[in-house]
Order: C-alpha cells, then sequence, then structure tokens
C-alpha cells in the first residue's frame, strides 16, 4: 500500500503504542483520524503531528456502541481506508485471583470492542477500492502464558478474528493483517512485569519497533508479522509441539508466580490490583 494514500483511523492513538504509530504513519504520508477514550491528548497529538496529517480526533469508548458509532461517522466522512486497531489493555496476575471484572475488561477492550468496530467499519472500507484493517495481538495469542491467562485469551481470539476475516473477505478490496508484539516498552509496563521479563529473558519491544512493524505490514501488505525472532520460533513449536512448551514453562512457573504476586500476599500467591500496559 501507498501511504500517501492512506486515510487511517487509529485506535488507542493517545497510548504508548498508539501515539508513536501515528508519528510513524504520519511520517510516511498517511492522514490521521485518532480515536481514544480522551480529547486532551488526542489535541496534544494532533497538534504534534499537524493539521496537514491529521484529518480529525474522536474522543470516544470503542467497547460502547455510541462510541463505535462516533468513530464510524468520522471515518464515513473522511472517507477512511485503513483501520489501525492499537487500542489494548494487559492484565498481568493469577487468574484464579482476578476479578471477574477484570477478566471481563480485558476481554471487552482487547476482542470484543476491535471486533464490533471492525464490522460496524466494513460498510465504510468495502466502499473503497482498496482498504486495509490491521489488528495488534500479542506473543500471547500465540503462546499462552501463565500470569496473563485473560490477556492470552483475548489475543488468541483477535489471531483467530484476524484470520477468518482475512478469509471471509479474500474476494474483496479489503486485506487483513496481524501484528504481533512482544512486552512492549511503554510507560504503562509495570516493574513486576519488566522484572519478569528480565529474569526469564524475555525480550521487549519499543513501541518504535512496534510502529515500524504497522507500517511495514501495511506497505508490503504482510499478512502476518510476528515480532522477535525467539519467540517466532517458540510460536512454532507451541504450534507443533505444545508438550514441550508445557515442559519449558512448568520449569518457569514459581518465577511467574513471584512476580504476579503482590508483595504484601506473596506468601500465599495472591493478586488482586490490575496492570495495565498500552
Amino acid at each position: 500500500m501507498n501511504l500517501n494514500e492512506a486515510r487511517i483511523v487509529l485506535t488507542g492513538a493517545a497510548g504508548g503504542i498508539g501515539s508513536t504509530t501515528a508519528g510513524w504513519l504520519a511520517n510516511a504520508g498517511a492522514k490521521l483520524l485518532l480515536t481514544d477514550l480522551r480529547q486532551e491528548p488526542l489535541d496534544r497529538l494532533a497538534t504534534r503531528l499537524g493539521p496537514e496529517r491529521v484529518l480529525a480526533t474522536v474522543a470516544a469508548d470503542i467497547a460502547s456502541a455510541p462510541g463505535r458509532a462516533a468513530v464510524v461517522a468520522a471515518a464515513r466522512e473522511h472517507e477512511a481506508n485503513v483501520l489501525v486497531n492499537a487500542a489494548g489493555i494487559n492484565p498481568f496476575g493469577l487468574f484464579a485471583e482476578q476479578t471477574e471484572d477484570e477478566i471481563a475488561k480485558a476481554l471487552a477492550i482487547n476482542t470484543v470492542a476491535p471486533t464490533l468496530l471492525c464490522r460496524a467499519l466494513l460498510p465504510v472500507l468495502l466502499a473503497r477500492h482498496s482498504a486495509h484493517i490491521v489488528l495488534i495481538g500479542s506473543t500471547f495469542g500465540s503462546i499462552g502464558f501463565p500470569g496473563f491467562a485473560a490477556y492470552s485469551a483475548s489475543k488468541f481470539a483477535v489471531r483467530g478474528l484476524s484470520e477468518a476475516l482475512r478469509r471471509e473477505l479474500a474476494d474483496t478490496g479489503v486485506r487483513v493483517h496481524y501484528v504481533a508484539p512482544r512486552a512492549t516498552k511503554t510507560a504503562l509496563a509495570t516493574d513486576r512485569v519488566r522484572a519478569l521479563n528480565a529474569e526469564l529473558g524475555v525480550g521487549m519491544d519499543t513501541p518504535g519497533a512496534v510502529a515500524s512493524a504497522i507500517v511495514d505490514a501495511l506497505q508490503s501488505e504482510r499478512r502476518e508479522l510476528l515480532l522477535g525472532g525467539p519467540e517466532r520460533v517458540f510460536a512454532k513449536l507451541n504450534a507443533l509441539f505444545p508438550a514441550l512448551v508445557d515442559l519449558s514453562l512448568r520449569r518457569r512457573l514459581a518465577i511467574v508466580r513471584r512476580h504476579a504476586a503482590t508483595e504484601s500476599l506473596a506468601p500465599n500467591l495472591i493478586h488482586r490490583p490490575q496492570e495495565i500496559q498500552s
């Protein structure tokens, strides 16, 4: 795709990944319709990018029907031909000790919201000669990881959505792309997640690396792009020989549990508060 011809709806635009991606897309020549929960950070981002690159800003909750309707109306008005779903949260903790609200929120924001937004925007995208949908997944959308059960479930669903939707739209002008980063170094990445990754030797991507991958996926029209060489190998191993991955993660389980538990409740391996990472 020639990004000079792109008119992109970018969700989660004010987040760590979203704002960096907005910059990369703008520098590549795209025009942007920026959406996130609050207007103030959107205004700051729009000022930084400049009016020649920002079509509009929409403060909306895409997990709600009115929020999605507002985004679709703006997309229709500005003849959007690309949707990049960058909004998401990452709750970290022991599954049995997370609340029902925490688990439901992860699924609602990471899975239900982008799924319903894709559906709502399809008429707008199908009206274009050529259009694209980019869904942001995760390494944990290919590898179910302890301490991230709800998050893994939500991203497995996103990967399944991208695969099924790509096949369903194969005879149309809409192309579907799946970009899967590892853990990402944003301001909201918690110390406990960073410590866990450091002890396990798990790589973390910068927001710039994720933004670069999104630009690459659009420009080269790659169907799937998984970041991190070792993680790609591990994902393939998990698909072919899951018992081997079971054994590997079983050996690391005590480490995960130690980091997933809050300090005050660590002896009981209990985790209560939700950790969010954009």
